[in-house]
């Protein structure tokens, strides 16, 4: 996949801020949509599914998080990343809860915006690059966010997808939280570590036998994980 055939949802009911951030990703080359209300970007979205959603909060009609929400009841698995003046730690684990892939808090650089983009654009170019990866009694399905677990489908989050691609890329390599967390939520990313260990207690409860005993996803004190497998 090309930069250009990346497309990207601005969803935001600023115009002078939709049209300043519409101009400069049509710069860089990726395909724009645009929406101001809450209900006629849910159907947008739906419509066109866009690679990346940049979806403010607060929104006429129908709240970020509300569309967030009806998004993921229809399957819908790209990346979300929400707009906001809301900059508290349970803000942000409210949006992680809701389905939101990252977070950018307002008034934010242009450039950094650029650059998560960025960072975002190569995941989903190197998970479509991705068909299968097998371990244990396992196979993981990056493109679909799927597990198979003993011949069962367990469904993964976007974010413990990405946890577990990467993890499953460096098999038995001590990662540090700080490396884990920019591959995950990306650069500049306002993530603390205790998010980052809330997603590893959910991505274990699907993938350990006994998750208070893990044998894959291993805590290397001090420093972050290990992801042991032979």
């Amino acid at each position: 996949m090309e930069i250009n055939q990346v497309k990207i949802a601005v969803i935001e009911d600023d115009e002078n801020m939709r049209l300043l951030i519409a101009q400069r990703l049509i710069q860089e080359g990726f395909q724009v949509i645009e929406a101001a209300e809450g209900n006629a970007a849910q159907a947008l979205i739906l419509e066109e599914q866009p690679h990346i959603v940049l979806l403010d909060w607060m929104l006429p009609g129908k709240s970020g998080m509300e569309i967030c929400t009806a998004l993921r009841q229809h399957d819908y698995a790209g990346i979300v990343i929400m707009v906001t003046a809301k900059a508290q730690d349970v803000d942000k684990i409210d949006a992680y809860h809701f389905g939101v892939s990252d977070y950018i808090t307002k008034p934010f650089n242009m450039e950094v915006l650029i650059a998560l983009l960025n960072n975002k654009v190569k995941y989903i170019v190197n998970a479509e690059k991705t068909d299968s990866i097998k371990f244990a009694n396992m196979e993981h399905h990056p493109n679909t966010h799927l597990l198979m677990r003993d011949g069962k489908k367990v469904e993964l989050t976007i974010l413990e997808n990405r946890i577990l691609l990467y993890f499953l890329k460096n098999r038995n390599k001590v990662i540090n939280r700080e490396e884990l967390m920019l591959v995950v939520w990306g650069y500049n990313s306002d993530v603390n570590t205790r998010t980052l260990d809330m997603h590893i207690v959910r991505l274990r409860k699907k993938i350990e036998v006994n998750p208070e005993m893990p044998l894959f996803v291993q805590t290397v004190r001090g420093i972050g994980y290990k992801f042991a497998v032979v």
